[in-house]
């Protein structure tokens, strides 16, 4: 493998690099540039999200496309749950709307499994959605990386 396709930090994971590891994620998801992300993930990566499949990092990509062309203005916070040698567990949440303007937070909980290179070989993920008032909003940053200042989950009371 090249060294483009290495991500740090590499497992196995200590709780400092797996914190770091999740806020990597959530930086590249809050791109929401497919091709940026799918670059996280193996080639021959395997996730579910929900009852959707994807068996390599191109199905990955296509679903990535789909998605943040159905979720606007889409803002996510990540926070570790467990961790352990190659695997890391995760808590999130995320705010979006529809083309309608239906607004929405989506909570979910994802299991990663990393190769030696730090890429996601496995993603397996859980998500509801919980219709909101645009006013009941609690992620108000500016479309892309959530400011260091910006509370996270836990101080939200999420």
């Amino acid at each position: 493998m090249s060294n483009a396709e290495v991500r740090p930090p590499l497992p196995p994971f200590t709780r400092e690099s797996a914190i770091e590891k999740v806020r990597l994620a959530e930086d590249g998801w809050n791109s929401r540039d497919p091709q940026r992300v799918s670059l996280a993930y193996t080639l021959d990566t395997q996730w579910r999200n929900r009852a959707e499949f994807a068996h390599n990092r191109e199905e990955a990509k296509a679903f990535l496309t789909r998605k943040w062309a159905k979720e606007l203005d889409y803002r996510l916070i990540k926070e570790l749950w467990a961790f352990t040698d190659n695997r890391i567990a995760v808590r999130y949440a995320y705010e979006w709307h529809d083309d309608s303007g239906n607004w929405f937070r989506s909570y979910g909980n994802e299991n990663w499994e990393f190769n030696e290179d730090g890429l996601m070989a496995r993603r397996f993920a859980c998500i509801n959605d919980l219709p909101i008032k645009e006013s009941e909003r609690k992620f108000h940053w500016p479309l892309g990386r959530r400011p260091d200042d910006h509370p996270g989950l836990s101080d939200l009371g999420l």
